[in-house]
């Protein structure tokens, strides 16, 4: 079965930077997206970024662009997402999720596409 493992976040002052990691075990799919969404308490997930797996393409959500970056490592198993320059809005539980099979050709950024998920991870940012 499909298995998301998300690892690094935890706490830092607002202005700092974070690293959150992705691995993907046992998917078997060509040509999926993987993606990092947010959430807050009482809020829907919201994207923060993907990466379309076949040629590393990737998408931003409007609010980290230029801040944050998404990168997959070269044999496609791992996901990265390095933030910069982050402000308090950006806490949250960072859920790292990958398509159920062909995500159409470009990085995703739709909350619908993505089918497995990982447990979550907590990412709090000080003022």
């Amino acid at each position: 079965a499909v298995r998301v493992e998300e690892s690094g976040g935890g706490s830092v002052q607002a202005g700092g930077s974070l690293r959150l990691f992705c691995e993907v075990f046992e998917y078997s799919w060509r040509d999926p997206c993987m993606a990092w969404f947010r959430q807050t308490p009482g809020k829907e997930r919201e994207a923060v970024a993907a990466v379309y797996r076949l040629d590393g393409r990737t998408a931003y959500a409007d609010s980290v662009k230029g801040r944050f970056t998404v990168s997959q490592d070269n044999d496609r198993t791992t996901l990265t997402l390095q933030m910069n320059s982050v402000t308090p809005d950006a806490s949250a539980i960072y859920y790292c999720g990958i398509t159920g099979g062909s995500c159409g050709g470009w990085p995703s950024l739709a909350l619908r596409r993505y089918t497995h998920w990982g447990q979550g991870i907590q990412v709090n940012v000080s003022s």
